[in-house]
């Protein structure tokens, strides 16, 4: 008999967790919107240099009615500014995952209209991040570029040195044999000049695109030569002089439309293995219900299963070893018709649940089927009991086998993440494939309150051994602070502005992102590709 589900709809439980979470994803919308408001404002100066807005370009690089699956929009949140009212999310990018001329493609857009499109401070790690996916998951990588470049206001040296990378990992992928495609639409200076030097075909846009290692005021500094912009390093130039432009196009739409034409003479799904597509039914209980079931409050309990029913083909999972370790949830279930192992948390890791996890990840690497990890743990138990247990060592029989597993790992913050327990459930530092947020998570080295309890316990002790007489107000001033300290720094906006995960969701969506995850993941594994020593270089 399949699962069923336990869920009351109608009760006051389900509709105050419905409006929790609703509000949340309310003001994951309201700041996803700042970014778009504020560089829509630059939309008269698009149009009197004759260009489109970057999400026009966007619009038009894409496949119509084809998913779009949106990567870091909250890069640079409160990280620009500690001020909730001041902070812009995005960094001056939009990227993300779609399908061009019928390719899945990673496709980086620099957002001019927010700063020129000069980098903030989590715009390397956002594109380095991206870099990683799209050499993991063998995608195409097309950049639309218009940006000011680094920000110099703003510079560190470490920056500096550290963004070679991004130039490492383009040519990287053209060894690989993965194609990168650079449309010029603006300027591309000092060190973005190598962006459409190291990729493989660049189209400039007359009168607009521009590349150099210097402008024209630079230059004029350095040397004293009173260079012309365009001479210097237009299109034009670059497309009859010094070689670096292979298509010249007359605007905006002209450039992209050459771009998906060049994607789809690569035939690049040529190269992919056929794989048998399997019939799936749609889940029996409505993915819609997600809003409801999950509390935005992680100290709340619910069983982990109810959201499993609502994302997995037909409701339908098989349990294992569910009389063992019971606050591990360990399942077999298939997602638009793809086989994966799912394992959940009902509460804090115990030894019992550590080991079952650990064999049901070599289970499931064993039969080459990718995981879902789904967070909602306060960690590895602690305690005399659990130590005497063996809870390290069964927490490193975990470690181990999310660390060395060879299978697509997918991880989902649907509550709580903290401590080790981050660590066993394939968090950030383990790579996973893919990892999302729900906006209720809360993710860091454990609650504020368990942080600001355990100094305050220290500071009883230390008083106690030195004699002293304890300052209750000082000490509940200090509690306080800790406690907000913490909390500040686990909300899933906070963690998603540092570039934590790949993305804050909808609950509601979660099915969509899985599916559209594990056929990327796959799609990957079933594609070869035709390697060369140094990647593609212009002659």
């Amino acid at each position: 008999m399949g699962f069923v589900s336990q869920i009351d709809t109608g009760s006051d439980g389900f509709a105050k967790n419905r409006e929790d979470m609703i509000a949340l994803v309310e003001q994951l919308r309201e700041l996803e919107a700042k970014a778009v408001a504020l560089s829509e404002r630059r939309r008269p100066r698009f149009e009197e240099r004759g260009q489109i807005t970057p999400r026009e370009r966007l619009a038009r690089l894409l496949d119509a009615g084809m998913p779009f699956v949106q990567l870091h929009a909250l890069a640079g949140y409160l990280v620009d500014s500690s001020d909730p009212e001041k902070s812009v999310p995005g960094s001056s990018l939009i990227v993300g995952i779609g399908f061009v001329s019928g390719v899945r493609c990673m496709v980086w857009v620099d957002d001019s209209g927010i700063k020129a499109g000069a980098m903030g401070k989590m715009s390397l790690p956002a594109v380095l991040s991206i870099q990683t996916l799209a050499r993991r998951h063998r995608l195409p990588l097309i950049h639309l570029v218009e940006s000011a470049g680094a920000n110099l206001m703003e510079y560190k040296v470490e920056g500096w040195a550290q963004g070679g990378a991004l130039f490492r990992n383009l040519a990287r992928l053209s060894a690989d044999g993965i194609p990168t495609i650079t449309v010029l639409h603006g300027p591309s200076t000092a060190g973005g000049a190598y962006m459409p030097g190291l990729s493989d075909y660049v189209i400039g846009v007359k009168k607009n695109g521009m590349a150099a290692l210097a402008g024209a005021a630079l230059v004029h500094a350095a040397t004293g030569e009173k260079a012309d912009e365009r001479e210097l390093g237009g299109s034009e130039m670059h497309a009859g002089t010094s070689g670096l432009v292979e298509y010249l196009a007359e605007d905006d739409a002209h450039g992209i439309a050459i771009a998906r034409d060049v994607v789809r003479r690569l035939d690049w799904n040529k190269r992919l293995a056929p794989r048998t597509a399997r019939a799936f039914d749609e889940p029996h209980y409505d993915p819609g219900e997600l809003a409801g079931i999950v509390p935005a409050d992680y100290r709340s309990p619910y069983d982990v299963r109810e959201v499993v029913a609502r994302i997995v083909d037909a409701s339908d999972f098989e349990d294992f070893k569910p009389r063992y370790g019971l606050s591990t949830v360990c399942l077999q279930a298939a997602i638009n018709g793809i086989a994966c192992g799912i394992i959940g948390n009902n509460g804090p890791i115990d030894p019992a649940g550590a080991t079952k996890a650990a064999q049901f990840i070599q289970l499931c690497d064993q039969a080459d089927m990718p995981i879902i990890f789904l967070n909602n743990t306060t960690g590895y138990m602690v305690g005399t009991e659990y130590e005497q247990a063996g809870m390290i060592k069964h927490g490193a029989k975990m470690i181990q086998a999310v660390s060395n597993a060879r299978v697509p790992r997918i991880t989902l913050y649907i509550g709580a993440s903290f401590g080790a327990g981050n660590y066993g459930m394939s968090g950030i530092a383990f790579e996973p494939d893919f990892l999302f947020a729900w906006p209720n998570a809360t993710t860091g080295v454990m609650g504020g309150e368990q942080a600001a309890g355990t100094m305050t316990m220290v500071a009883r002790m230390s008083a106690e051994r030195k004699g002293e007489k304890i300052d209750e107000e000082t000490l509940a001033g200090q509690h306080k602070m800790i406690a907000a300290h913490f909390d500040r720094q686990s909300d899933a906006f906070f963690t998603s502005g540092r570039c934590l995960d790949h993305g804050v969701i909808d609950p509601r969506d979660t099915r969509k992102v899985l599916g559209f995850c594990l056929e990327t993941c796959l799609e990957a594994r079933n594609r070869s590709l035709q390697p060369n020593a140094f990647g593609v270089a212009r002659m």
